[in-house]
């Protein structure tokens, strides 16, 4: 009998069908991946795996079988054994998905007495077992810690653990390292791989991220709107897909290994062997940069002939006081000159988003001075604008987003209401949405469009200078692309100096002229982004690149097997 098995499966939400005809099976201790964009229904099919559509008002058809359960016959009491027991769900947000008031351990313990009924000092016992397990270190004591104690890499090992608790025969992971950087990334896929084998349990992965689902997985099922668009072998599916829609989210992914091509559409930059080169600026200002790979803390400088439209010298931010105080950016100096692209990489808490702050002026360096071409700044620059991470948080919920596009205007004293709307809604148009959008709020738009609102606010306020904070870093590979060409345009229109923080090393070097990378809050090696890519100086620099996703299956297991001998070491 097979672990799972879905025959026609389908959801409504009212008239929306969401999932359409889907049908797939997944035996005991293989791995699956569902891969496709945003909203082509790759978790409401995960949520219906554990029936969690019961109750939502939510239509579901079909036949759904787990670990022996019919779901669409089985009672509310035995989908609560299920759920946990049987069947585990790792999520998308730990943060959100873990309680922030009671202690991890606390969480994973009352998991464990739900379903065995044992002792607390047992399920206590339990919990610190798994989180040991998982890798998180001194687990005894971290498992007394809350969730906002922990990075975002541990919270997902806890969930994970959490998961584990009850050894089930299935783990449904949920887009478990859309947010994490990729060494992270890395060390979680390689735990899943380990667990699968140990446990001999069974693995449904959610993913937009081809590459993951190359790392994990023995079958790729491909959606598009509801429906399964092509179903298979992952290195079949990978190596020759059969279906244009396949081809095209294969065409989409950055390769970490393809050397930038001269700028153009994105439809025109797919090359013969599938790679995608995003558009961007000129690689030009590439090829006539000079290297600044040293080994303290190098200068990034730039051999480009544009003027320089912003120069850090010595930054650094200090958190904290006294004995606790710690630097999170320490000694880093750039240039910067007006149409080229200096992307920053690293891993979380190497220092980038401090970094971009202080470029923009949202915080104030403890030493250090950033200078717009060539003078001292005094308070905030409007000419240097920033596109932040999460564009849900940085957009007021209760406003429309027009009104927000507006603050820039109304800030440098524009009170004309017919003027502000009208280059408001030039804005909206430039960045591809509709002057009917200027009406409608955050929650109306998908990712992707919120993050153009996020852009066209940057540009509201005439900028020189545009940094971008992992601008793309929750986005399906697709509309990571159309986000990406977005901001290439509208530099070679506009004449932007842009700087590209990210922890997606293959994104960064499709966009950057130059790249710089970060650990500790220091600079450990910076230059011309092929250079930097194709010949990397830093131990540092390497360790990132072994760890980037590799699309073809082959290729991952033989770097999984190496991290393996060299975290034995």
């Amino acid at each position: 009998m097979s672990l799972v098995q879905v025959t026609d499966l389908t959801v409504e939400f009212g008239d929306l069908t969401a999932v359409d005809g889907l049908s797939f099976t997944l035996e005991q201790g293989a791995a699956l991946a569902l891969v496709g964009e945003s909203g082509s229904g790759k978790s409401t099919v995960a949520s219906a795996l554990l029936g969690l559509h019961r109750g939502t008002g939510a239509r579901v058809g079909g036949s759904i079988e787990v670990a022996g359960t019919d779901l669409q016959a089985a009672s509310d009491d035995q989908l609560r054994r299920l759920r946990g027991g049987k069947a585990a769900m790792v999520f998308q947000d730990p943060l959100s998905s873990l309680d922030p008031y009671y202690a991890i351990g606390d969480q994973i313990a009352e998991v464990y007495r739900v379903h065995t009924r044992v002792s607390r000092r047992s399920a206590r016992a339990r919990a610190v077992e798994v989180l040991d397990r998982v890798g998180i270190p001194d687990a005894q004591r971290r498992s007394r810690s809350r969730p906002h104690e922990f990075s975002g890499g541990m919270r997902q090992r806890a969930l994970i653990a959490m998961a584990l608790a009850c050894e089930p025969q299935l783990l449904i992971a949920d887009e478990p390292t859309t947010a994490l950087d990729v060494t992270v990334q890395a060390q979680i896929l390689d735990l899943l791989h380990a667990l699968r084998e140990e446990a001999g349990m069974g693995l449904l992965l959610v993913t937009h991220d081809v590459g993951v689902a190359a790392e994990s997985v023995d079958e790729v099922l491909v959606m598009r709107h509801g429906r399964v668009v092509e179903h298979g072998p992952v290195a079949d599916v990978l190596e020759a897909p059969a279906e244009a829609y396949t081809r095209e989210l294969l065409a989409a992914v950055p390769r970490v290994d393809a050397r930038r091509t001269t700028p153009g559409a994105l439809s025109e930059s797919v090359a013969g062997d599938g790679r995608v080169a995003l558009p961007g600026p000129s690689a030009e200002g590439a090829k006539a940069a000079s290297a600044a790979v040293t080994e303290n803390a190098p200068a990034v400088s730039s051999g480009a002939s544009g003027d320089v439209v912003l120069e850090a010298t010595g930054l650094r931010r200090e958190f904290g006081r006294g004995k606790r105080a710690f630097a999170a950016v320490d000694d880093v100096s750039l240039t910067l000159r007006r149409g080229e692209t200096l992307g920053i990489v690293g891993e979380s808490g190497s220092g980038k988003t401090t970094l971009g702050r202080m470029l923009v002026g949202l915080l104030a360096p403890t030493a250090g001075e950033v200078r717009d071409e060539g003078h001292a700044r005094v308070g905030v620059n409007p000419a240097v604008q920033m596109v932040f991470q999460d564009p849900v948080s940085s957009l007021n919920p209760r406003r429309s987003v027009g009104e927000s596009i507006a603050d820039p205007l109304r800030a440098r004293g524009e009170r004309d209401e017919k003027r502000i709307r009208g280059r408001v809604t030039e804005l909206l148009e430039r960045v591809g949405l509709e002057a009917a959008h200027y009406d409608r709020y955050p929650h109306e738009f998908s990712g992707g469009q919120r993050q153009r609102v996020g852009i066209a606010r940057a540009l509201a306020a005439d900028p020189r200078v545009i940094v971008c904070d992992e601008p793309v870093s929750a986005l399906d590979v697709t509309t990571q692309a159309q986000v990406v060409a977005l901001l290439g345009e509208l530099q070679r229109e506009l004449g932007l100096a842009l700087v590209f923080v990210a922890h997606d090393l293959a994104v960064v070097r499709q966009v950057s002229d130059r790249v710089a990378v970060m650990r500790r809050g220091r600079i450990v090696e910076s230059g011309p982004a092929d250079e930097v890519y194709d010949n990397p100086q830093d131990p540092y620099t390497k360790q990132l690149l072994a760890a980037v996703p590799a699309l073809d299956p082959q290729v991952a297991a033989r770097r999984r097997a190496a991290r393996r001998e060299l975290a034995a070491v």
